[in-house]
């Protein structure tokens, strides 16, 4: 049911523009969160990625504008390993089972926007997300406050270049 909605909502991407706004800047917005479901607006930074990390609820990724790619990971004897991939464009969704890792890259040189909708508090879930290093893949407890850090360092490091 999530996603037949989210897929109503993002298959009018400029409608969803005009209703959130053309994003000033890369982040994470919050747009509804309770216990059972957090509806968050992303705004990723070109050219951006995120680590590989973990959700523990279900997620529907719905675009309404620009490109996400998602890389997914399973889990190895003592880290993770690719597992597969899905290119996400405009007026695509895709839903993530609650036990899905996955990273997340906009391959473009200009914002991607997305609807993230969680089955449960994004920011206090029931039970401890993960993250991991995108180099040695070590998992680490998810930390909120670094996310937000990469999404601010995208858009610094994208700036500085188109300057």
């Amino acid at each position: 049911a999530v996603r037949e909605v989210v897929t109503e909502a993002v298959s009018d991407g400029a409608g969803v523009m005009a209703e959130l706004g053309e994003p000033e800047h890369a982040g994470i917005s919050t747009l509804y969160r309770s216990p059972e479901l957090t509806i968050l607006n992303f705004a990723w930074a070109p050219c951006m990625s995120l680590m590989p990390h973990n959700h523990q609820m279900y997620a529907v990724i719905g675009i309404y504008s620009g490109r996400e790619d998602n890389l997914f990971w399973r889990r190895t004897d003592n880290s993770i390993e690719a597992a597969g991939a899905k290119s996400l464009g405009t007026g695509d969704v895709a839903t993530l089972g609650r036990n899905i890792i996955h990273s997340v890259l906009n391959p473009i040189g200009k914002m991607t926007t997305a609807i993230h909708v969680y089955g449960g508090d994004f920011f206090e879930p029931d039970k401890p997300r993960s993250e991991w290093d995108h180099e040695t893949l070590q998992e680490l407890p998810w930390d909120i406050d670094r996310v937000k850090t990469l999404f601010q360092e995208a858009e610094t490091r994208f700036n500085a270049v188109k300057t």
